[in-house]
């Protein structure tokens, strides 16, 4: 039987509430001792969370692992047949005695793989309770009981130490705590942005290209001079999903501000300043979202040093773009059982970048030298497009380099471009060789299901080769916009397809765009969510989940339609070709019917920039901004 212990977010305040109003009343006193007394004195009910995932003790460990996933959690409580607790369970729990060779995982049952007994805690005890029965028992977290011994909550350790540490604050700050939250990861984002950029810098400094090198690391400064000064006035701490929206959307806005300096000094001079702008700032944002339609017909016109910086723009936003999801949105509890295929040791948020950064490095290395195995001898080159295809961006460091691929160098890059739309979970498994994990399996596996029946059916429907069909296919359905010329010529059912294909996008937590495959299994529950009996068997977070869904599946192609209806208007061309290349705006999927070039007003590319910036994500974090209740 399962038990979902939910609750109603204006009922309950939110733990950086407390945290703010507990901060507050210390601040009135200069003795810390007494702060602390205080605040240790509350009742750990004031601090729980009340989101308590339990089920009985005879749940199969597949069930189990299936409902963690689901419900976003890492721990079971587990009950008897009294429903009474008797034990708890972790995702490690699963991970670690089910993956056991001589464990038969179908038959395991919660029963045979919990830690017990249960130690808990009452809803009356204080948090110094917590801490002592915590430090005694040498454990992280108590599951909270009421008087008729039912689980109520969950205490951790980890909020008892923000809680005194705000408590011993001495001085109160010019800004709330949610605002330094997200200033403080604002920061850092910027800060490693601005680091990692130094690569394309140096590069066109040994390349002796003088105007691209000065526009980069005036972007450089930039980056680090505003990440620094954010820093200053923020701190690293956790957000809610409001907060959280705010931080991605902000970090990709100053990304694509900040970067749109080194073409500053690359388009015509004798444009004017609002048209050299709007094309920096769409060239910019077609980088940093993965976005890649671009601009330029022949990009080997520009120099290697920046057609490297183009594609390396793409490799930073989407790296930076899986820290800051999985920053935002993946607990931090969740990291403890993951730890660092270097170190060894558990992996940080800081560290967590460090190893999307490897990681990404060692496949732009394996495909960059595959390239040249093949034939591909400029070396430039070969990293520029491996870096574009990786980050599922589309970026291409000349016009005719994908006509000449021999169909090893095709297989190549459909791989990379996978790889790109894979989870980043997907990845680290794949360096701490847990292959066993049951949360990699069904959204890698409907990935592929949809991609190879969207395959065959273009095959059938395009005219095209094979080879080409499923370059295409795979280039739309991991949003890498790769393509060998334009698609204005296809037919309607295979532009549909396409178009699907970018809608539906690759899997969470990774480089690509679209509307992701996790949350197509959501669709699941829109019949209960419209009924009224099975309504209430959801839980507030599903029901979320399910309208989070609804709103970008209805968002997309009404944006995608109104942005279409005003390119045909103003570049006079047919609906469907205008209606293609807005679906690969909004959806970052950047297969382009070269609807949008030089020519287009600026106005309307800086607009197409912010759609750029919207659809990256995904729509819904713009409504969880100005609608946190839906958040």
């Amino acid at each position: 039987m399962l038990k979902i212990k939910g609750y109603n977010d204006q009922d309950i305040p939110t733990i950086p509430n407390y945290l703010k109003s507990e901060t507050k009343r210390s601040l009135m006193s200069t003795n810390p001792e007494r702060a602390v007394s205080y605040v240790l004195s509350k009742y750990v009910s004031e601090y729980m969370d009340k989101d308590v995932l339990i089920l009985s003790s005879k749940t199969p460990t597949r069930e189990a692992a299936r409902m963690l996933r689901h419900y976003e959690t890492d721990d079971i409580v587990v009950t008897d047949e009294k429903n009474l607790p008797v034990g708890i369970v972790t995702d490690e729990d699963i991970l670690s005695k089910v993956s056991d060779a001589t464990v038969y995982a179908e038959a395991t049952l919660l029963k045979d793989v919990m830690s017990t007994p249960l130690i808990t805690i009452n809803e009356k005890s204080t948090l110094q309770d917590a801490l002592h029965k915590m430090r005694d028992n040498n454990i992280r977290k108590l599951p909270v009981i009421s008087k008729k011994n039912q689980v109520i909550g969950m205490i951790f350790q980890t909020v008892i130490a923000n809680v005194i540490r705000d408590a011993t604050a001495t001085a109160p700050r010019l800004l709330s705590p949610p605002v330094k939250a997200v200033l403080g990861n604002l920061g850092f984002v910027l800060q490693f942005a601005g680091v990692l950029l130094l690569v394309p810098a140096i590069l066109a400094t040994v390349l002796e290209d003088t105007l691209t090198a000065t526009g980069i690391y005036l972007t450089t400064v930039l980056l680090l001079v505003t990440g620094f000064f954010l820093n200053s006035y923020g701190e690293k701490s956790s957000l809610n999903l409001q907060q959280a929206s705010i931080l991605v959307f902000s970090s990709l806005f100053l990304l694509t501000l900040f970067g749109t300096v080194p073409y500053l000094y690359v388009f015509p001079s004798d444009e004017t300043p609002v048209e050299v702008f709007g094309n920096a700032f769409f060239s910019s944002a077609a980088g940093f979202t993965t976005g890649g339609i671009s601009l330029f017909d022949e990009p080997e016109e520009l120099t290697q040093s920046f057609t490297f910086f183009r594609s390396y723009t793409q490799l930073v936003g989407g790296m930076s773009f899986i820290y800051l999801v999985i920053t935002a949105f993946y607990p931090e509890s969740k990291l403890q059982s993951m730890r660092g295929f270097i170190s060894g040791r558990t992996l940080h948020m800081k560290e967590l970048f460090l190893t999307i950064t490897v990681i990404f490095t060692i496949y732009i290395v394996i495909v960059a030298t595959l390239l040249y195995l093949f034939g591909e001898r400029n070396i430039i080159d070969n990293f520029s497009l491996a870096m574009s295809t990786l980050a599922t961006g589309g970026f291409t460091p000349n016009s005719t380099i994908l006509e000449g691929l021999v169909w090893q160098e095709h297989i190549v890059l459909m791989g990379a471009m996978i790889l790109g739309a894979l989870p980043f979970t997907f990845h680290y498994a794949f360096v701490r060789k847990k292959f066993l994990s049951p949360k990699l399996g069904k959204e890698v596996l409907t990935y592929f299901a949809i991609l190879g029946s969207a395959t065959i059916l273009f095959l059938g429907i395009s005219g095209l080769d094979p080879m080409q069909s499923a370059f295409y296919s795979v280039s739309a359905s991991t949003t890498a916009g790769l393509q060998i010329e334009s698609l204005a010529g296809l037919n309607g059912g295979a532009h549909a397809i396409l178009i699907v294909l970018m809608f539906i996008g690759g899997c969470g937590f990774s480089t690509a765009g679209g509307l992701k495959i996790f949350r197509i299994f959501h669709l699941k529950d829109v019949r209960a969510l419209f009924t009224k009996v099975r309504r209430s068997e959801l839980s507030s977070q599903s029901k979320k989940e399910v309208i989070s869904t609804l709103i970008i599946i209805a968002l997309f192609p009404t944006i995608s339609a109104i942005s279409g209806l005003h390119l045909a208007e103003i570049e006079d061309v047919s609906f469907q070709d205008a209606f293609f290349e807005s679906a690969g705006v909004i959806t970052t999927g950047g297969l382009s019917a070269g609807v949008i070039d030089f020519d287009t007003d600026p106005a309307t590319k800086i607009v197409l920039g912010f759609l750029m910036i919207f659809g990256r994500l995904e729509i819904i974090a713009i409504i969880y901004i100005f609608v946190p209740r839906l958040s």
